[in-house]
């Protein structure tokens, strides 16, 4: 039986891309060797992770524009303490919407004075804040663009005089935006992009060394950037794994192209929640609601044993909220097929019949 996978991370894969690490994993370029008993230093890996970075400025459309791509370890938690250690000299802002940001914010604090300029913490984060005011004076100001726990995510972004930081983990390459907004991005592989164990970090050159503290070499972003990656052993499988999903994604089309399946995969399943009486939806707007994680939940929890079952024995995997939300939770990530998110919709109905 096919599996539909909505977990919410480690993500779903396609097809391609996981038969091809499959097999460089046995034999890596005609080279009679694994991928992962090679040299990263060695010509062949080196090109691997050349090329995820073009790929990754190629999709982003950064080329030429000053930035560098960056694939790092750690996940998207050391990206909250290396973005304050290379940015927050006094004062920074940050926009509260979720589990991480919240978390971001607490290591910020160990550096300077930190600003929350809004924040849904008080609503459960079922809502993107708007409408707020950022003071002027800041290092940088950062946000998360989507929410995996709580399903929502920004559509807009505020206009900053100073360095616009975003975690993008759960949504990078998934729809059109002018990135050229970021100073820095940053998101760790396993939401959209490839397994656990990298984090992509997308960064602007002239906005660092701005702060006067020593930085640790390995929490220094310009030491990453003049090593290329390889500073110390990346994580080469993946890296390879994520280079070979925007190779995936270039022959789709690029961010356009796949933008247009995420939209419709979630028109799908909100028109589903929004017309089933046996379900509501966690998010408090409509407009918040993300395209990437369906929040929801039955509004007669008596039906969940009957649920949990026809979603089982139709091959969905990774359903269940997560536990600051409870319910459901649908991720739909790139390589998400409409199909996938169709058998789901189709249990839904089946449930409402029988109920």
């Amino acid at each position: 039986m096919k599996k539909h996978n909505f977990s919410a991370g480690p993500c779903v894969l396609p097809q391609s891309v996981l038969q091809k690490a499959s097999e460089a994993v046995l034999n890596f370029d005609g080279l009679d060797l694994s991928l992962i008993e090679i040299s990263h230093r060695s010509k062949n890996f080196v090109n691997v992770m050349d090329r995820a970075c073009e790929l990754a400025l190629e999709h982003l459309g950064l080329q030429d524009q000053g930035y560098k791509a960056l694939f790092l370890q750690g996940g998207a938690s050391m990206e909250f303490l290396m973005v304050a250690y290379n940015f927050l000299e006094k004062k920074a802002g940050y926009l509260n919407t979720g589990t991480w940001s919240d978390k971001a914010i607490k290591e910020a604090k160990l550096f300077g004075e930190v600003v929350e300029v809004a924040s849904s913490k008080d609503a459960n984060f079922n809502f993107i804040p708007k409408n707020y005011s950022i003071p002027s004076g800041l290092d940088y100001f950062h946000c998360t663009s989507n929410n995996t726990i709580f399903g929502t995510q920004m559509n807009s972004f505020p206009e900053v005089d100073c360095p616009l930081i975003c975690d993008m983990s759960s949504d990078i390459f998934s729809r059109v935006l002018d990135f050229s907004k970021f100073d820095l991005i940053y998101a760790g592989a396993q939401k959209n992009m490839g397994p656990a164990g990298t984090t992509l970090v997308v960064v602007k050159e002239e906005v660092l060394g701005q702060v006067s503290r020593k930085i640790p070499s390995m929490m220094d972003y310009k030491v990453h950037i003049s090593k290329e990656s390889m500073f110390n052993t990346p994580a080469v499988f993946p890296v390879y794994v994520s280079m070979l999903t925007q190779e995936w994604l270039k022959e789709l089309g690029g961010v356009a192209s796949i933008e247009n399946l995420n939209n419709k995969k979630a028109e799908i399943i909100y028109n589903e929640i929004d017309r089933n009486p046996l379900f509501k939806g966690f998010v408090a707007n409509k407009e918040d609601r993300s395209k990437m994680n369906a929040t929801f939940s039955l509004v007669d929890e008596t039906h969940k044993s009957n649920f949990d079952v026809l979603w089982a024995e139709a091959g969905i995997n990774g359903l269940n909220g997560h536990r600051s939300v409870g319910g459901y939770r649908a991720s739909m990530y790139n390589a998400l097929s409409i199909e996938s998110v169709e058998v789901l919709v189709d249990v839904m109905q089946q449930l409402e019949k029988k109920a």
